[in-house]
Formats: C-alpha cells, sequence, structure tokens
C-alpha cells in the first residue's frame, strides 16, 4: 500500500497532467506484457514494436527489475501538457550522476519499499561503463525512435482520449469536491482524513506531501504512484491511474457503417462518415481506423464537398461532424438525394 498525506496547501496545489513520455514508458512496465482488455491495440502493437526495433537500452529495462524503470526516462512534468520533444530533451540533459543512482537503485532495490533489486543485463552495464551522460542520450535517441514507430501515428487520438477525462475530473472537483474526486477515479484509489490510499505491492508511506501530480494513462492497468527512489531531491510523487473503460469507448471506438452506405459511398468512407456522429480530428480518425492522416484527409474533403460533413477549428485542431444530410444517410434516411452528387 501507497500512502500520500496531503494538507489543504498541498491539495490545492495538486494537478493534472497528460504526458505522452509517461505512455511510452509505461509500455516498458510489467503491465505493458499485457495491456488491459479495454486497450487500443496500438498499446499491445507498442511492445511488439519495442521486440522488433533496434532499442537494445529500453529492451533490456524492459525485462528488468520488478516493476520499477528509471525516473529520468519519464520526467516529473513541469506543465499540464507537455510536449513529446520537451520531455525528450529533459531526458538527453538529465544530469550524468542521477543517471547512474537510478541505474543502481533498479539493481540494489528498496527493500524496505517491497521492491526487491535485479542484477542488470549486460548492454545496461556496457552503457553505464561509457558514463551517464552517454546513457542518458542513448536513452533518448531510442525513446524518440519507439515514439516515432509505435505512438506518434495514434497520439492525437490518445491525447484526445485523456484531455476528455482529464475535462470530466475538473467536472467532479468543481462540482462535488476533492475526496469525492479521489474516491471515484479508480477503485484502487482511496481517500481518507487527509491520505490518499494506493493499492500496490509496495510499501511506501510519504507524510507532508507537498503537491500530487494526477495523470489518466491508457497503458496503465493500475494506479501507482511514481516516488523518487534515489531520494536526491524532492519530487512530488505522480499518481497514475487508468482511465476508465467507457471514456476510451465513448472516445475512440469507431461505429460500423450499414452495409446500404458502405456500397454507396465505398467501406472507407462509409466508415469515417459512421465514426462521425461525434466530431473528430483528422488524426484521430487515422489511428481509429488505422489509415494514414492524408488518406482520411482525402476522404474527408470528398466528403465535405459532397456537403456530408462540416468542419470547424477548436484550438490547433480541424474537427469534423456529421452535417444533416450526412447523419440523415448514417441513420438510414433517403439515400437517393445522394445518388447524384
Amino acid at each position: 500500500m501507497i500512502e500520500l498525506t496531503v494538507d489543504v496547501a498541498g491539495l490545492a496545489r495538486t494537478r493534472f497532467a497528460v504526458s505522452p513520455l509517461h505512455e511510452v514508458v509505461a509500455t516498458l512496465l510489467p503491465w505493458g506484457l499485457q495491456p488491459a482488455p479495454h486497450a487500443d491495440p496500438w498499446v499491445a502493437r507498442a511492445r511488439r514494436t519495442l521486440r522488433r526495433a533496434r532499442l537494445p537500452l529500453l529492451s533490456e529495462l524492459a525485462l528488468a527489475g520488478q516493476g520499477y524503470v528509471p525516473d529520468f526516462l519519464n520526467p516529473f512534468p513541469t506543465g499540464p501538457s507537455p510536449t513529446i520533444e520537451e520531455e525528450l530533451e529533459r531526458v538527453r540533459r538529465t544530469p550524468p550522476g542521477r543517471v547512474l543512482d537510478e541505474l543502481e537503485a533498479l539493481r540494489v532495490g528498496r527493500p524496505l519499499n517491497g521492491l526487491a533489486g535485479s542484477e542488470l543485463p549486460e548492454g545496461v552495464r556496457r552503457a553505464m561503463a561509457r558514463g551517464g551522460a552517454q546513457v542518458a542520450r542513448q536513452a533518448a535517441d531510442e525513446l524518440r525512435r519507439y515514439w516515432e514507430l509505435a505512438f506518434a501515428p495514434h497520439w492525437e487520438a490518445a491525447g484526445a482520449v485523456l484531455d476528455a477525462e482529464v475535462d470530466r475530473c475538473a467536472g467532479v472537483l468543481v462540482r462535488q469536491g476533492a475526496a469525492k474526486l479521489f474516491n471515484s477515479i479508480h477503485e484502487g484509489i482511496r481517500w481518507a482524513n487527509g491520505t490518499l490510499h494506493v493499492e500496490s505491492r509496495l510499501r511506501i508511506v510519504l507524510p507532508d506531501v507537498p503537491l500530487v501530480v494526477v495523470m489518466p494513462s491508457l497503458v496503465a492497468t493500475r494506479p501507482a504512484a511514481h516516488v523518487d527512489p534515489t531520494y536526491d531531491e524532492e519530487r512530488p510523487p505522480v499518481l497514475v491511474y487508468p482511465v476508465r473503460d467507457k471514456v476510451v469507448a465513448g472516445v475512440t471506438a469507431p461505429a460500423a457503417p450499414r452495409a446500404e452506405m458502405s456500397q454507396l459511398l465505398g467501406i472507407t468512407r462509409a466508415s469515417l462518415l459512421s465514426a462521425l456522429t461525434r466530431p473528430a480530428s483528422t488524426g484521430q480518425l487515422a489511428a481509429q481506423h488505422f489509415l494514414s492522416p492524408a488518406t482520411v484527409s482525402y476522404h474527408l474533403g470528398v466528403l465535405h464537398r459532397a456537403g456530408l460533413v462540416t468542419r470547424a477549428r477548436s484550438g490547433r485542431l480541424v474537427l469534423y461532424s456529421c452535417s444533416p444530410e450526412g447523419s440523415r444517410l448514417v441513420d438510414g434516411g433517403n439515400k437517393s438525394s445522394h445518388l447524384g452528387r
């Protein structure tokens, strides 16, 4: 069990964050071997990519230990939505001493906290012999390649799911308060008498926590609290929890098109139109349907010119939705009015 005691001031400073690099590094943990049943297919494919790509340091760190990867691989989020570039640069600039200390923590463990040590793989020992700075550079390079191969094509859709969860939590916090929020995000997390209790095989008690950064995850299968094991700086804990099944299903699951609509429009355009019963961006649709953004953009252009979809800007994104004519077609309305388009 992990217990985090947070006073009123710490609770006021507690915030949410969405971190692309934390999702990447989560696949190196044991739960990355067995993604949750509701997880998107790309989560399972990411681990296969790790095994097949030439990523020796990450591959060996994923196999070492019993639930801990060095914290320098997923830096503490300094803002609510760090970019992957910002996070990778922080990995690259990790102080060499910290890198080596965290790898040593992986080797010797923290027995008092229930974290067993493990023999470091040969490749990790060779990297350490070249110095902590070289390890940080190699880790950043491998994380970038892993991101590009397994995560980048899907991040827009994944990020939208996580942002939606943060918005949901904000609503609970405003309407019902912090106690209700922490007692509702996951059954493995409980708030009572000023202390957050997180179910874990580790034994960690932290009094007077200055703040907690709360992070929803599509990769995690159970809640966890990331606590710095090297104790060389007072880094607040990061509370990670899996997003609810219904959130994932509601945002990412595309609807199957009717056979008649597929015959009329073609299977790709019919599938895209069926998915637009709620607004979505090109990137989200590409991730949902395993298409390239360019392919989705082309088909959306055809649907837009036909009057079946509308588009509107929302911040940095352009969101597409069914037009009234498109909605009637998806719902099985009068199809003949579109045959001449």
